[in-house]
């Protein structure tokens, strides 16, 4: 049979590469029962970023979100992506928490569990097929495809070959970042079809423009599933759009079956879903032939342009661009997939915002060229090698080989905040901002970040918003800003009016991009931040804007010059801050939890 099959991506990989990741199941559920009638073969749903943006920025239990999505689809099979023994955190779990993840998925409503590993190290695969084995559920095995001096098609269609003697239901060929053209598509597909006898479905991103081309040729050569996205959240950083794919192949032997009008209707109404995620659209994420040197993922675009955003430097998203396919290098050619595109990416950001290459480290890279993610696909700078872990012993075995069962230890360590193992598997992917959701629905403090309100184009994109209904506890006050007084420093008055009294406030601005001198240095005001500047050797601080996950010395603690002092995550990588300097502790000046930036001093270290 010739029908092409076609899995659409708009629920979760159409809006993590366009939107990062943001939109809400509320926007989900009401076109539910209209994509249910069209007839894919699935719909991608869960796993990839979602579980992490639910927690972080949404404020939704992700596995509610799942089991809503699994009542409003009762035809249709729902995927998730699933990052073998990362499942969908940043590091590597014990076996009986890459088990019990996949059986609640199971049991929450997941169908295909689209399995890959970063590295493509077949070794981290095997636990986590196993146990969609185990649930009676489909394992799709997936090839990372990428290119680099030390990958070609040969390794991957032997790595093929292993997938299916593992067991698989299917496999996917993965193109992350767009980097297939189409005669290398044809050739690959054709060889991987000839190796296995399973059916093969194809993941590309549409950022180089070649996108729909590429998948033409796959199913020229005797692919029959591919992946797509709706219209509203196709193209550039994304994927093909659902409803051209079934337009192309429409009166073909290859006519995929789906009705077009329908997903027109589903498109209009995406259409205006997305304007409601305005404020995350990125200039990055269309149609941009740089992917083939950068080879950076749909999926990363799109968040690595907010979080340069908010670090105030995307004027240095070029440079953080160029800089990548150098760490990658580096680190032996990983494919850019989450986590290493996330580990690389990072590791490039610091590299060009502290303007020295490697001075500062995340943990992740460290854990990574310690072999604790798996085996680099090729040689890795013994240099950097070197400056990252020191003598410390390589890593050889699989990985998870070295961790002890971890499921009672996070039961523990999450006690009466867990009302289930769906909230201890919350608590292990992310420890931090898990805890912190946990606590804030305990507490019934959960708030989603606010959503910026949708341009009406009556004040012809010029005005701004002076007029608002403000609630607090439970009180509505009519706010109404009549005007601004002079800046003094970072004080600024703010004169309005609340319900119908005038008001007068006084402002105080802790943190403001400053514009530069002729001299090309940062004017800055007298005061802002309530700690001390860094000025002397011994005071610590940050390269880069972030929070503060652990503080490692009290007053009073003497310390060697290297040592760890502080814990900061920033851009979801956690990275150690060193002494600078060997003394005494004199004064700690955060906490954990708390927000900081370059400049402050955190920690002072004095004789």
């Amino acid at each position: 049979m010739s029908t092409v099959h076609i899995t659409d991506l708009t629920l979760r990989d159409g809006h993590q590469s366009l939107i990062a990741t943001r939109m809400r199941t509320a926007d989900m559920l009401p076109i539910c029962d209209q994509l249910d009638r069209i007839g894919f073969w699935s719909l991608e749903v869960w796993g990839g970023a979602t579980f992490d943006a639910c927690l972080r920025y949404l404020k939704e239990d992700p596995w509610e979100r799942l089991r809503k999505l699994r009542a409003a689809l009762p035809n249709t099979r729902l995927q998730m992506l699933l990052r073998g023994q990362n499942l969908l955190g940043y590091r590597h779990y014990s076996d009986d928490v890459v088990r019990m993840f996949v059986a609640r998925a199971a049991e929450n409503g997941m169908d295909v569990f689209r399995i890959f590993d970063a590295l493509n190290d077949i070794r981290n695969l095997k636990v986590a097929i196993d146990a969609v084995r185990d649930c009676g559920k489909h394992a799709q095995g997936t090839i990372c495809y990428t290119t680099s001096p030390v990958h070609s098609v040969s390794g991957f269609v032997a790595m093929a070959r292993e997938l299916a003697a593992m067991g698989c239901d299917s496999i996917a060929l993965k193109d992350m970042a767009g980097l297939l053209t189409p005669m290398v598509t044809a050739e690959l597909v054709s060889e991987i079809i000839s190796a296995v006898d399973l059916p093969l479905h194809l993941h590309t991103h549409a950022t180089a423009g070649t996108a729909e081309m590429c998948q033409l040729k796959a199913i020229e050569h005797g692919c029959r599933h591919i992946d797509t996205a709706i219209t509203s959240f196709a193209g550039g950083a994304s994927h093909p759009p659902t409803e051209s794919m079934v337009a192309a192949l429409r009166d073909t032997d290859y006519d995929t079956g789906l009705d077009l009008k329908a997903l027109q209707e589903i498109g209009f109404y995406f259409h205006e879903v997305r304007k409601k995620y305005h404020q995350f659209e990125s200039e990055f994420t269309g149609l941009d032939t740089r992917v083939q040197v950068f080879q950076v993922p749909g999926g990363m675009i799109s968040n690595l342009y907010t979080q340069l955003r908010e670090q105030g430097a995307l004027d240095q998203m070029n440079e953080v661009l160029t800089e990548i396919p150098a760490v990658r290098e580096d680190l032996g050619y990983p494919p850019l997939v989450t986590p290493t595109s996330q580990i690389v990416g990072t590791q490039a950001v610091l590299n060009v915002l502290t303007g020295t290459r490697y001075g500062t480290l995340t943990n992740e890279v460290k854990l990574y060229l310690q072999g604790r993610y798996g085996r680099a696909p090729g040689r890795i700078n013994t240099i950097v090698r070197q400056q990252a872990i020191g003598n410390e012993d390589i890593i050889e075995i699989r990985p998870a080989d070295l961790l002890k069962d971890e499921m009672d230890f996070l039961r523990g360590q999450i006690g009466e905040l867990a009302r289930n193992e769906e909230d201890v598997m919350i608590y292990a992917m992310f420890p931090e901002v898990g805890r912190e959701y946990l606590e804030q629905r305990a507490n019934n403090t959960l708030i989603p970040e606010p959503l910026e309100p949708v341009s009406n184009g009556q004040d012809g994109g010029k005005g701004r918003p002076s007029e608002f209904n403000v609630t607090l506890h439970g009180e509505t006050y009519h706010i109404m800003v009549t005007g601004t007084g002079h800046q003094t420093e970072d004080n600024r008055p703010f004169y309005m009016t609340v319900d119908g009294v005038p008001e007068e406030i006084l402002v105080e601005t802790l943190d403001m991009i400053y514009p530069e001198t002729e001299s090309g240095e940062e004017k800055r005001p007298l005061k802002g931040s309530k700690r001390p500047r860094a000025t002397q050797p011994g005071h610590v601080t940050t390269s880069m804007p972030g929070n503060i996950i652990d503080v490692l010395v009290s007053e009073g603690d003497r310390v060697e010059a290297g040592a760890p002092v502080l814990v900061t995550e920033a851009m979801k990588m956690e990275t150690e801050i060193q002494a600078p300097i060997a003394g005494i502790v004199k004064a700690v000046h955060v906490s954990k939890g708390d927000a900081v930036n370059p400049d402050e001093t955190l920690i002072e270290i004095g004789d």
